[in-house]
């Protein structure tokens, strides 16, 4: 049995980097991954694909990964990094977006992310699994987030 617990986070905030600098860093799939937390392994499937491994969580009895692969398209000029699902890579669906638009003394970041995890445990265990992955996935997200602000000199 599997149980599907859906995944839809939005944030905005504003950094003090220039906004080719942050261009850089988000468009470019390894070194935005650097900066996101449990990341286990990235693997390069080519065309702009990666494989995302996230590191096990849970306990040694019950532990969850979390295993999907995005393909991105940056944009430079409208200030966009989209991915969108790879289907039949690991037990996740995962897509998302950054919007950037420079503030000429700082930089402001959209940034979308949604999909599914596909859990195999029992569907009576949804109601304690599926708010426990959605709140890692938080976690996971809002550490990430803040990474990149530090990285990017702090919030404007």
């Amino acid at each position: 049995m599997t149980i599907t617990v859906a995944i839809d986070l939005g944030y905005e905030f504003t950094v003090k980097a220039p906004y080719k600098d942050v261009f850089d860093v988000l468009s470019d799939v390894p070194t935005s991954a650097s900066f996101f937390p449990k990341l286990d392994k990235l693997t390069d499937l080519g065309g702009n694909s990666y494989r995302w491994e996230m590191a096990k969580v849970g306990t040694a009895q019950v532990n969850i990964q979390t295993v999907y692969a995005s393909k991105y398209v940056s944009n430079r000029a409208k200030g966009t990094v989209v991915w969108t699902p790879v289907k039949g890579e690991g037990n996740a669906l995962v897509g998302g977006s950054w919007k950037i638009t420079d503030q000429k003394k700082s930089t402001a970041l959209e940034f979308k992310v949604s999909g599914t995890v596909d859990v195999p445990l029992p569907g009576l265990m949804k109601m304690v699994v599926a708010p426990i992955v959605k709140g890692e996935f938080e976690g996971l997200v809002e550490k990430y987030i803040d990474n990149l602000v530090k990285h990017f000199g702090g919030e404007a």
